[in-house]
């Protein structure tokens, strides 16, 4: 197998603080690879502002400028540009290079952190992983009550060293600098075996959960709060008239994290390839995108019912990105997020790492903690399970709390 060559992916530094770094990708075209860039650099903790993309259907060349959502964040550029080249189509042009032997399929590991808790802990562990590149696929997190915490997570690693004593030595080293004297011990190794599934949810969580969908070209208002009630502002159209083959679509909506994401996401798995596209965002908070594309057999996307069904879907994907709800779980309160999963299979890249900073930053603790699959609605999503402590200052017994609960976890996980 060959990648492409260093000079696939160059990134610019930024010149100043405050401005942006410049991502350039050069390389073979193929359906979804924007799809695949724009995860990645949402998975660095990274904000698109700008973007210009264009390709013959062959080649494709693509421009990100990019910064990142917090001034505290640690990027590690070389560790993207690596995520980046491994994303890059193969190629059999001479100055392309033989990369190492890597398995198809990542194998899946088990990390177990046995510490005393304490308010952010959960995050803190989180945010430990993601730095190191480590995703995670699923987390039974417990509380004793004798104020003990066992955190089990099944983890990939993104650079596929975690079979190596170092790289586990470095990770429970990072964890345990930063936790400090709360953690007891931790180990890594091998899953022996590992289901994506969970215990079944409640069906009235369920139905408050998935019921967001579209009618009539409006989304249930009672699910926004007043700030983002102009998310329904959202306008999508499509032109034909302007190129003789290719397909415009125009979008202007609410800017958001990871809103390209979504959007070449949804056109990833309708099979639409863009060929010319340009996002630009404005002082105000909105977005405007011109995306030039085209159906996989090559062909502008003429009938009518699949043009409604790509502006509904896009509507969609846009308005609610993310579901998050607040449900009664016997005496207890449960936070439930849930993102849609792509045909592929990835799920949306630092959810887990938002709801659990959103949780720290209110003060609120996790009693425990899961992340699943479920199927609705013909499609798989993603679903995280946070049991909430009742002893905070927001008791998510309380309405109003829980108001003020969903609406901020719904923001730090929109970037707002």
């Amino acid at each position: 197998m060959v990648a492409a060559s260093e000079d696939a992916v160059v990134i610019q530094p930024a010149k100043r603080a405050g401005e942006p770094t410049v991502v350039t990708v050069n390389c073979p075209d193929q359906t979804g690879l924007g799809c695949d860039l724009c995860r990645a650099i949402l998975d660095f903790g990274l904000y698109i502002t700008r973007g210009d993309v264009s390709t013959d259907g062959k080649w494709c060349y693509l421009v990100f400028w990019v910064v990142p959502r917090s001034t505290s964040s640690n990027i590690q550029w070389a560790s993207l540009k690596n995520r980046l080249l491994s994303l890059c189509p193969s190629c059999s042009i001479p100055f392309y290079f033989d990369t190492a032997n890597r398995p198809m399929t990542s194998q899946m590991y088990l990390l177990k952190l046995f510490s005393v808790d304490r308010k952010g802990l959960l995050h803190d562990v989180t945010k430990v992983l993601c730095e190191l590149e480590l995703t995670i696929h699923r987390v039974k997190v417990s509380t004793t009550p004798d104020g003990r915490v066992v955190d089990l997570f099944f983890i990939t690693d993104a650079m596929e060293l975690l079979h190596t004593k170092a790289r586990r030595d470095d990770t429970c080293g990072r964890l345990s600098a930063v936790l400090g004297e709360s953690v007891n011990s931790c180990e890594i190794e091998l899953a022996e075996s590992f289901q994506q599934g969970f215990s079944s949810l409640p069906p009235a969580a369920l139905e408050e959960l998935f019921r967001l969908e579209m009618s009539g070209g409006e989304v249930c208002s009672q699910t926004l709060s007043p700030e983002m009630k102009r998310l329904k502002k959202a306008d999508v159209n499509i032109d034909n008239s302007l190129s003789h083959s290719h397909t415009l679509i125009q979008i202007h909506c609410v800017d958001q994290k990871g809103l390209l994401y979504d959007i070449m996401r949804t056109l990833k798995d309708c099979s639409i390839q863009v060929a010319y596209g340009r996002f630009l965002s404005d002082k105000r908070g909105s977005r405007e995108v011109d995306l030039f594309v085209q159906q996989s057999d090559g062909k502008k996307v003429i009938d009518p019912d699949k043009q409604d069904i790509l502006s509904s879907r896009l509507k969609l994907e846009m308005l609610h990105p993310l579901r998050v709800v607040i449900a009664n779980r016997g005496p207890d309160a449960e936070l439930l997020v849930a993102n849609p999963v792509e045909l592929c299979g990835k799920g949306r890249p630092r959810v887990f790492h938002d709801v659990t900073l959103a949780l720290k930053l209110l003060g609120i603790c996790i009693f425990s903690a899961e992340i699943g699959r479920h199927t609705a609605f013909g499609r798989q999503w993603e679903v995280y399970r946070f049991l909430l402590d009742d002893s905070g200052e927001l008791p998510p017994a309380n309405s109003q709390a829980r108001s003020q609960i969903v609406d901020r976890v719904r923001r730090t996980m929109m970037g707002w």
